[in-house]
């Protein structure tokens, strides 16, 4: 009798709490995670402009530059040009925002076309593809203005070289592959470096700090929000 209370006095002991272990850093530990943490930080940071300024041309039949680009990058661009095997350089780009008005190129397209003729480059090379003016996801829509004048003039191109600014190209690279999927034609991207700051020290200069910054979150935004993109 007295074993059997004693079996549903242990079935009733249930227990809330538990003694354990725990092995806990010392204060040496502490400072080598502390500097551990602070080294990957410091190199995330710093390798952040080499990941959004991707470089994979793959010597492509045309060389596609997005047109508002300034001038030092599209006479880089004309270099890249007469350097490689490319047979038609292709602008796009959407309406000018500011001094359409007083201006006589209505487009970033017709700008860097004129831009490059002025240049030197033969005329019949040029082919500018406006965009229709939008008011999100510009470079996308350029993109899609781009395929649907592939589909109109029934142009025969199997690959392109997209050139654009240092922090824009992964973005740029990402939004034409996918708005060009549907076509098989082949993507490569060309990143033309900055001049206003250094890359390698970017948080020490305004323009780097903003543009990182902006590229960086328009890029997450691309890849996983904009599932129109």
């Amino acid at each position: 009798m007295a074993a059997k209370k004693r079996s549903q006095f242990k079935l009733l002991n249930i227990s809330l709490v538990r003694r354990q272990e725990i092995w806990l850093p010392t204060v040496w530990g502490w400072l080598l995670l502390l500097l551990l943490t602070s080294t990957l930080f410091i190199a995330s940071v710093s390798n952040i402009p080499s990941f959004l300024a991707v470089n994979q041309p793959i010597n492509a039949e045309v060389l596609a530059i997005e047109g508002w680009l300034p001038d030092y990058a599209v006479q880089e661009a004309l270099s890249r040009f007469k350097r490689g095997f490319y047979r038609q350089i292709v602008t796009t780009g959407i309406p000018i925002e500011r001094g359409c008005y007083l201006a006589e190129y209505k487009n970033y397209a017709e700008l860097a076309a004129a831009t490059l003729k002025t240049l030197g480059l033969e005329p019949e090379k040029i082919i500018p593809v406006p965009t229709p003016e939008v008011r999100k996801d510009r470079t996308y829509a350029s993109a899609i203005a781009f395929k649907q004048w592939l589909s109109k003039t029934n142009t025969p191109i199997k690959s392109i070289d997209l050139l654009t600014l240092d922090l824009h190209a992964r973005r740029s690279w990402l939004l034409y592959r996918q708005a060009l999927a549907s076509t098989n034609i082949k993507v490569g991207i060309i990143a033309i470096p900055p001049i206003d700051y250094d890359p390698k020290s970017w948080w020490r200069y305004s323009a780097g700090v903003r543009k990182v910054i902006n590229e960086l979150v328009a890029y997450i935004y691309a890849r996983f929000i904009n599932w129109n993109a």
